[in-house]
């Protein structure tokens, strides 16, 4: 398992030529979309919670293209649209299973939304497994791992403070280094319990290509 810091690293070098277009270009459509939704009276928060499943899908596939130097585009956001159905599942699934556990207290709460942060690199990986079956292959994926994403996230915060400071504007870049940073750590904990949670997965033998490192 890589560092925080090599993760970290790696998402840079991935991220380079990249940082503004397609992928701080990307952010800013999702922002808009976002402010567009919110803005609907009334049925604001219904539209956004039926888009939010397609978009995290498209997200996924976007980054796990990137860490492993495959060609990607702003029109892959909205990749996750040709799989209505089981990303719009996904993504309900998971907002109950999060809600209920934030019932008990805020931390649970907390807890369960690392625990499913890998359902869509999933879903990506295995477009034949049901929303369903993504979400069981994630628990088995995570177990054990849900700290070391979490400190991965926090080694993040002085990032989000800034990106604060600049009115939301850093959070374009920001969003990129860490969506990069989360697809390196699913591949490094897939290699690491991919025979036993992976139903069926076309990049089985595929390994995440060292970022080209200019000397």
């Amino acid at each position: 398992m890589l560092t925080y810091n090599e993760i970290r690293y790696n998402a840079r070098e991935y991220l380079k030529g990249k940082w503004n277009n397609p992928c701080a270009l990307i952010f800013l459509i999702l922002a808009i979309i976002n402010l567009g939704v919110s803005a609907i009276p009334y049925l604001g928060s219904v539209v956004s919670l039926l888009i939010s499943g397609p978009l995290a899908l498209g997200m996924a596939i976007i980054f796990l293209k990137l860490v492993r130097g495959e060609e990607i585009s702003v029109e892959m956001i909205f990749a996750g649209f040709k799989d209505f159905t089981r990303s719009l599942t996904a993504g309900l699934l998971i907002f109950i299973y999060v809600f209920l556990w934030s019932l008990l207290l805020i931390i649970p709460g907390i807890i369960a939304s690392f625990s499913y942060a890998m359902t869509f690199f999933i879903m990506a990986d295995n477009p034949n497994l049901s929303a369903n079956e993504a979400i069981k292959a994630r628990k088995e994926m995570m177990r054990g791992h849900k700290t070391d994403l979490f400190l991965l996230e926090l080694s993040f915060i002085g990032w989000i403070l800034l990106s604060v400071l600049s009115f939301g504007i850093g959070f374009l870049w920001l969003g990129s280094y860490i969506y990069t940073a989360n697809a390196i750590f699913y591949h490094e904990i897939r290699v690491e319990e991919a025979p036993q949670v992976i139903i069926e997965a076309p990049y089985e033998e595929q390994t995440v290509p060292p970022p080209d490192i200019e000397e």
